[in-house]
Formats: structure tokens, sequence, C-alpha cells
């Protein structure tokens, strides 16, 4: 890939005192194209953004987690990505491994690729909550069971994906709450594109967006439902049609 745009998409909600330590910990390599799409936040996340000379694009309302990378990666595509690639700016994840990140898809190696804390080791130390850690490894494992292929880890945050990725897959038809990045991962996997995981580290403090138990539960039931239909579909007994590849005409 010769001269890659490398595009960095930011979903924001209230972060106006974590956008700052996260901008400064992306190597500035990477800081030269940015995305920030803010979903109604109620504090200064959009004009400390603008200072910070990001593009930044206003949801009216709070369209979920999942609505803001679909509005990312269609800007991100629009503003002619090879590569996006999500940092989420609550500084939970560490941005500074943002090379290894983009490597084997600049390598042609990896259609997408994953940041994963199991990989990365020390989880637990990192804050991380105790029922989400054995929820991830079993959600992960069962995951696996159904893919057919070995990921450590479905539920970072910290992830890039190539244009073709965004082009293969149909992004927009995907949830708008948190079980967009586990159906993200399953239309890849249906289009017979390639997975590759690199370890990262987490932080867990007050300012770092994390959703509790009773969203948390929530979450894992719909990543089973998720799970669930493309069981029946690998196995021809039902058609989900967002798992189809892209058209030209889409």
């Amino acid at each position: 890939m010769t001269n890659p745009k490398i595009v960095i998409v930011l979903p924001a909600y209230n972060v106006a005192r974590t956008l700052l330590r996260t901008l400064a910990e992306i190597p500035p390599e990477f800081r030269e194209h940015a995305i920030l799409v803010d979903n109604a936040s109620q504090d200064d996340t959009v004009a400390i953004a603008r200072q910070a000379g990001l593009a930044v694009f206003e949801h009216e309302a709070n369209r979920g987690y999942g609505g803001s990378q679909k509005t990312l990666y269609r800007e991100a595509l629009a503003a002619g990505a090879d590569i996006a690639v999500m940092v989420h700016p609550d500084h939970q994840y560490d941005a500074t491994v943002l090379p290894e990140l983009v490597g084997p898809i600049l390598a042609h190696r990896a259609d997408a690729v994953f940041g994963s804390r199991m990989l990365g080791g020390k989880p637990l130390e990192g804050g991380m909550p105790r029922y989400k850690y054995i929820a991830n490894i079993l959600l992960t494992a069962l995951a696996n069971i159904i893919f057919g292929r070995y990921l450590t880890e479905i539920h970072s945050g910290l992830r890039a994906y190539s244009r073709k990725y965004l082009e293969t897959v149909r992004f927009e038809e995907n949830s708008d709450d948190f079980v967009f990045d586990t159906e993200i991962i399953i239309q890849g996997i249906a289009c017979g594109l390639n997975f590759w995981e690199v370890p990262i580290v987490t932080r867990y403090f007050p300012e770092a967006s994390s959703i509790n138990f009773g969203p948390s539960v929530v979450y894992g039931l719909g990543i089973l439902r998720a799970l669930l239909r493309f069981a029946l579909h690998k196995a021809g007994l039902w058609h989900w049609p967002r798992l189809d590849p892209k058209s030209p005409v889409d």
C-alpha cells in the first residue's frame, strides 16, 4: 500500500476531561487525519475537539455507540481513508500501539486488526471488573466455536479496519448500540475477511466510559442473539441479509 491514508476515528460522548490526553498519546505520524463524532455530549467535548483541529461531526440526539461508528466509518471512507482506526477518546485504551495495530493491514496480512486485552495480559490488574473478565472469556470462546476461527477477544474497542473491510460489510445495517462491535466482526467472518490481533493494555478509572452491570447483561444477551443468528445463517437454516457482502450498487 503506497502512502496509505490512515484516519483516526473517535466516537465521543462527554469526553472533555480525557480527549486531549488521548490525542497526546497518539503517535505524531497518525495525527494528521482524525475525525470525531460527538453523540450529543453535555460537556465541552465539541469545543475542545475543534480547538485541537479535529474534523467534528455532531449528532443532535444520542444515536448510540454503534450509531457513532456508522457516521465515523461513512465519513472516513468519504475522506479517502485506506485504513480507519477507532480510538476511544476516554483514554481507556493505550493509543501508543497504533503502529502495531495498522501494521498487519499495511503488510496485506489482514483486513481488520483488533487490540486484545487477553494477549496484553493482566486485564484485571488494569482495573477490569472480574465479572466482565469472565464474561469476556466465555462469550469469546462461544463465538470462536460458532465462527470456526480463533480470536482471543471480540469485545475490544481499539480496532483498525481496511477500506476493503468497510466497503465489503453492511455496517450501516447493524445495531446502534454496543452490539455493533460484535455484528461487524460477524459480517467480516461471513464475508471471508482476514483478522489479526495485537496485545494491548487498558485503564479503568472514573472518567473512562464503561457500562455497568445491568447494561452489560443486556449487551451480553445481544451478543448471544447475534451469534445465534449467525449460526443459523451459517447452517443454511435462516438467511440474515446483513451478512451478505455489499453489492456494487449499495
